[in-house]
């Protein structure tokens, strides 16, 4: 008998890899950036990138003696938003990258709360959790990053429980055309000198530019999220569409 040994391709950035490269990939950009990965958010998008966390965890309105995944919640920004927002949540971050979960552990820590918090390194395509087991799931700007975005969302449909809800908070697509080639010069050409001056690292931040690109956009995510079994899918703009927070619940 003959091993398949076949692997479905996709996109890092502008270049096509296998998927077991991609994964391998991704944790090299975030394993280099993770020391300077806070401090680089708050630059790159003049601190704008707090006001969309906000209204994330805004509009999940998290109820008291439940439980959530944050899925790809590296340095705990969103964790802690939803700690603050209600400490009656039990909270799991789960991350790819060690020095991610590190750099979230300390800033949990030295935070304002003192919430306990699950870390937890592992792949978001192969959850460590049984099925039926949370009430939210939220995951901010790292779906792209994963290796197939429709096992991913299988996945986190998996561990939900009925009447679950999942919140992607994602770089989206700009409809205005004006505004959409003025945010292109400024990230193609601004965004990855910034790494290079802040994070010593130039080629990951242009990763995570072209990563943008090659997401799928407001409407493509819709219909994913739809034909992996979620229901009442919604999404809201924030900042004309630069991001865009998706809805979707487990009905």
């Amino acid at each position: 008998m003959i091993e398949n040994t076949h692997q479905d391709n996709t996109s890092f950035g502008y270049r096509t890899v296998t998927e077991q490269e991609k994964t391998g990939l991704v944790k090299e950009v975030f394993s280099s950036v993770s020391s300077k990965y806070d401090i680089m958010n708050d630059t790159m998008s003049f601190g704008i990138h707090r006001v969309w966390k906000d209204a994330l965890v805004d509009w999940m309105a998290p109820k008291d003696k439940t439980s959530c995944l944050d899925l790809a919640g590296g340095t705990g920004d969103i964790a802690k938003r939803i700690l603050k927002r209600n400490a009656g949540v039990d909270v799991h971050v789960v991350d790819l990258t060690p020095d991610m979960i590190f750099e979230g552990r300390n800033k949990i820590g030295l935070g304002s709360t003192n919430q306990p918090v699950s870390w937890i390194v592992g792949d978001g395509l192969q959850l460590p959790f049984k099925d039926n087991q949370f009430d939210y799931c939220t995951i901010g700007f790292g779906l792209r990053n994963f290796r197939n975005y429709t096992n991913a969302l299988k996945e986190i449909y998996r561990v939900l429980k009925l009447g679950g809800r999942l919140l992607v908070l994602e770089f989206s697509n700009v409809p205005n055309e004006s505004l959409r080639q003025l945010y292109d010069s400024y990230s193609f050409k601004v965004i990855p000198k910034l790494g290079g001056i802040i994070a010593s690292d130039v080629d990951s931040y242009q990763y995570l530019v072209e990563s943008i690109r090659k997401f799928p956009g407001q409407e493509e995510l819709k219909e994913l999220m739809a034909e992996t079994g979620f229901e009442n899918i919604r999404y809201r703009n924030l900042s004309f569409g630069v991001v865009a927070i998706h809805s979707g619940w487990k009905i």
